[in-house]
């Protein structure tokens, strides 16, 4: 005869809690990079170019531990950039497939809006991840970025046309 297993109830919060810590601690993990779309009056857009990693990038980066993706995007930008901005909405949802040493993760580019012409000529990068930064146009945009971004960039352009967030898996619209 098979010893009856119980499992926990929310009558019990502290086996409950364990049981579904324990589920927790078992499931996957993903990584969460967030980004954003700004453009100044003259319609380019903001590239950065970080110095951790070869090739130009929009600005944002990877969330902490629990941290939203649109507060990894204010806090990048506060950080890299002493720049505030409210985000107008989500562009572009990409699951990304692992890749090298890397798991998949979850890239979410956002709608910054547009800055200003005096905030436009006063961006600097203000800590050492980023070497330089240039307002650019979609073409030179596209020559810059390196291929997975790239297809993210295009893929939030035409969000930003249609009004449209779209979901990519790999850079790829599925719809």
């Amino acid at each position: 005869m098979r010893p009856t297993t119980h499992t926990p109830t929310p009558a019990d919060p502290e086996a409950w809690n364990a049981y579904l810590a324990e589920g927790n601690a078992a499931q996957a993990r993903k990584r969460v990079a967030a980004d954003v779309l700004l453009r100044d009056p003259a319609g380019r857009v903001l590239l950065v170019n970080p110095t951790y990693k070869p090739g130009w990038d929009l600005p944002g980066g990877m969330a902490e531990e629990n941290e939203p993706p649109e507060r990894t995007v204010a806090r990048e930008l506060g950080e890299e950039l002493a720049l505030e901005v409210t985000l107008r909405g989500l562009l572009v949802v990409d699951w990304v497939a692992p890749h090298g040493p890397w798991d998949d993760q979850i890239a979410f580019i956002f709608d910054g809006g547009m800055v200003t012409s005096a905030q436009a000529a006063e961006l600097r990068p203000q800590d050492a991840e980023l070497s330089e930064i240039a307002f650019v146009t979609q073409n030179e945009a596209r020559n810059r970025l390196r291929h997975r971004i790239g297809r993210r960039f295009d893929a939030a352009m035409r969000a930003l046309d249609s009004g449209r967030p779209l979901y990519l898996r790999d850079g790829v619209p599925l719809v």
